[in-house]
């Protein structure tokens, strides 16, 4: 007789194991469905028992195998984000947490046995991981004063990976819990973005009149664009107005874009896609002296790539902010304002101009000013001041 949903029985097998086997909902063809474990003690087998038909009673459902972490992993970043519109640089990203530190650690457990312990095991392991991998082989009382240990970023990205695939395995009928969601990841350290002041901005522009590759660097400075953004603007999309609607990654595996995910392909790994927000395809007005930087630019160039190598071929992502480097070393300029701080550096100077919030959001391409008023080093205190005696000065009318 076939018994019904949540039923189990226990029983020795022919090996002299206690079996536990429970019937589970039918799957999507009707088939039948069970639970089935095996325990060399009886009273453990009967334990685990009740705990299942328990946790069936209260979710409905069970799947019927436990898959390791390691095999869902694989199965999740091959088979399952390729087909989600999950961008090829963000799942190269996501492959990386995965072979780097999420197999390693957790890799060898079943997903349903996961505990908010083993969560906050793998914070501790990583953050007391030396950031030099050749560091990583030594024992703790063997490591030099100083060494530097890997960041707690590197641990709240497994969290929100790990996290991200256990939801999909729920959805799936493969997990019956996100252990992630019973663990907060540890705090991020609240870094300020470098940016150069105006003078220091108005120091590098003079600085660049000197070299080949002035016009690169200006755009940077006087747009507040993206790297990839810049990198990538080609000559039919330059008037008098700049059309950011692509920008140049490197990308190595393409395989993973979803089919309606737009790119060309440059050379190698390098490729030309479709920015990830509406928010970040725009146009800007071209203005003076960035319009005039650019008609010198132009002059003996073709069509293609506005900013290219010195043998025709495009930057290179890495290398345009190692180069940056360069170039702010040999201004006398601060080394922590990378190459993104030019876009920091350009929301300042907007602000201290006196443009609106709204109007800066919309040049640089946030989705709420909100995220504008992040780009700020710190407040205009010449503002400050003037809001303050301006108060003081209605206060003292009032009063007279």
């Amino acid at each position: 007789m076939t018994r019904g949903k949540g039923e189990g029985s226990l029983f020795k097998d022919g090996r002299g194991l206690w079996t536990v086997r429970i019937e589970l909902p039918r799957g999507p063809a009707n088939e039948r469905r069970q639970k089935v474990i095996r325990r060399k003690d009886k009273k453990q087998a009967y334990a685990e028992m009740e705990a299942i038909k328990a946790e069936l009673k209260k979710l409905g459902n069970l799947p019927t195998t436990s898959l390791t972490v390691e095999k869902w992993l694989r199965v999740w970043l091959d088979d399952i984000l390729p087909n989600e519109k999950i961008r090829p640089k963000s799942i190269a990203a996501y492959r990386s947490t995965v072979d780097g530190w999420l197999i390693p650690l957790l890799g060898h457990r079943k997903i349903d046995t996961l505990s908010a312990d083993h969560i906050r095991d793998m914070f501790k392991v990583i953050q007391s991981t030396p950031k030099a991998h050749a560091l990583r082989s030594k024992k703790p009382s063997e490591l030099p004063d100083g060494t530097v240990m890997v960041g707690a970023d590197t641990a709240i990205k497994c969290h929100a990976v790990l996290s991200s695939a256990l939801k999909t395995a729920m959805r799936e009928g493969k997990a019956t819990r996100n252990v992630c969601e019973m663990v907060n990841p540890p705090s991020k350290a609240k870094v300020t973005q470098g940016s150069l002041t105006a003078i220091q901005a108005r120091r590098l522009l003079n600085h660049l009149a000197t070299r080949d590759d002035c016009a690169l660097w200006s755009t940077y400075i006087l747009t507040g664009a993206r790297r990839g953004e810049i990198l990538g603007l080609e000559w039919d999309r330059v008037t008098d107005t700049l059309d950011l609607s692509w920008q140049l990654l490197r990308i190595t595996d393409i395989t993973t874009a979803a089919a309606d995910y737009e790119y060309r392909h440059l050379q190698g790994t390098l490729y030309l896609t479709r920015p990830k927000s509406r928010s970040g395809t725009r146009v800007i007005p071209l203005v003076e002296p960035l319009a005039s930087i650019l008609a010198l630019h132009k002059q003996g160039r073709g069509s293609g790539l506005v900013f290219t190598r010195a043998d025709g071929s495009p930057w290179d992502p890495d290398t345009a902010t190692k180069t940056w480097a360069k170039v702010l070393a040999e201004a006398g300029l601060p080394s922590n304002v990378v190459l993104h701080g030019a876009r920091h550096t350009a929301v300042e100077m907007m602000d201290a101009a006196g443009v609106d919030w709204d109007t800066i959001k919309d040049i640089v391409g946030h989705s709420t000013t909100k995220m504008s008023l992040e780009y700020r080093s710190k407040p205009d205190q010449k503002r400050l001041t003037a809001a303050l005696e301006q108060t003081s000065r209605m206060l003292e009318e009032s009063a007279s």
